[in-house]
C-alpha cells in the first residue's frame, strides 16, 4: 500500500469506545479497544474484504485503500483509508504485518444543500453493507433496522458501542463536523469453565 495524506478528520478517527460487552455511552478518555495489546482481527484481511465487498455491493464500489501517515501510532496498528466521494470516506486499523481488520469505519462528512438528502441515503447505504458484510445472515432490511437502530441510539453522542455476538458497532456523532460508523470484532470469554461432558 502506498502512503496517502488524508484530511485531518482521518488522522484522529481513532474513535473512543468501550470494551464492556454492552451498549453505552463511552467517556472520551477510554482508550479504543482495538489499540489494546492483543485485541482481536476479523479474519480477512483489507484486500479480501475489499474484494468481497466489491462483489457483494457491485453499486457500492470500494477503491483501493492507502496507508495513512500515523507516526503515533502503536507499533502493531496500521491505518488505511479510501475516499469514496467529497463526503464520504472509509477507513481501517489493521493488524501491521497481516493486515487484518481490527475496525472498519465509514466517515460522512455532511453536506448542505439539495444534494444532502442524496448524500446521506448513499452514506446509510454503505454503511448498512459494512454490517452485511460482517454479518452475512443480516438481510438488507435488517441491516437497515439495525442501522436506525445505532444512529438513533447514538444520536448526538460524540462515542456510543454496542454489542451484539462476536462484533461491536460503534457510531461517533459529532453534528456538522461528521458521523463515523464501525464495526470491529470482539473477544469472547466463557463465563464457565467447559463441563468436562460437554466437549
Amino acid at each position: 500500500m502506498k502512503t496517502r495524506r488524508y484530511p485531518f478528520w482521518l488522522l484522529l478517527s481513532a474513535l473512543v469506545f468501550s470494551s464492556q460487552l454492552q451498549a453505552e455511552e463511552v467517556p472520551p478518555v477510554v482508550t479504543a479497544p482495538y489499540l489494546l495489546p492483543g485485541a482481536p482481527t476479523f479474519d480477512q484481511s483489507i484486500s479480501q474484504f475489499r474484494e468481497k465487498f466489491n462483489v457483494d455491493n457491485p453499486t457500492l464500489m470500494l477503491s483501493e485503500f492507502r496507508a495513512v501517515d500515523g507516526r503515533n501510532e502503536p507499533a502493531n496498528l496500521t491505518r488505511a483509508a479510501t475516499k469514496i466521494n467529497e463526503y464520504l470516506y472509509a477507513s481501517t486499523a489493521l493488524e501491521r504485518g497481516t493486515l487484518k481488520i481490527k475496525s472498519m469505519q465509514i466517515t460522512w462528512l455532511p453536506v448542505q444543500g439539495p444534494e444532502q438528502k442524496a448524500a446521506k441515503a448513499k452514506a446509510q447505504e454503505y454503511m448498512t453493507a459494512f454490517i452485511r458484510a460482517f454479518s452475512p445472515a443480516m438481510t438488507v432490511v435488517q441491516s437497515t433496522q439495525k442501522l436506525q437502530k445505532l444512529l438513533t441510539n447514538g444520536k448526538n453522542k460524540p462515542y456510543y458501542a454496542e454489542t451484539e455476538g462476536a462484533i461491536r458497532y460503534v457510531v461517533a456523532d459529532n453534528g456538522e463536523k461528521g458521523l463515523t460508523f464501525a464495526v470491529e470484532p470482539i473477544k469472547l470469554t466463557l463465563s464457565e469453565p467447559l463441563d468436562e461432558n460437554n466437549k
